[in-house]
């Protein structure tokens, strides 16, 4: 596998943008409420990180494989967050 510099930007911003669920799943535990959060988007999201992420495994490309792991870790959660948190 081969690294350059284009493959080590992708794959920093990408895992840098899959951080962007976890705030959101923070904020749900700290508050143990879902009443502002939409469901529909992270429904939309979770299976759009799978898809990629089984493309980049079948083109064994690094950065959308690492950065589709973090996507649906940070996915996973606010969704599994909020099934415990509905009201």
């Amino acid at each position: 596998m081969e690294f350059d510099l284009l493959s080590i930007i992708t794959t920093i911003f990408g895992v840098a943008m899959s951080f962007a669920y976890f705030p959101q799943f923070i904020k749900i535990l700290k508050r143990k409420s879902v009443k502002d959060i939409s469901l529909l988007p992270y429904l939309i999201f979770f299976p759009g990180l799978v898809v990629w992420l089984i493309y980049g495994i079948n083109k064994n490309d690094f950065p959308i494989i690492i950065s589709n792991i973090f996507g649906l870790v940070g996915c996973a959660l606010v969704l599994i967050a909020y099934f415990i948190y509905k009201e």
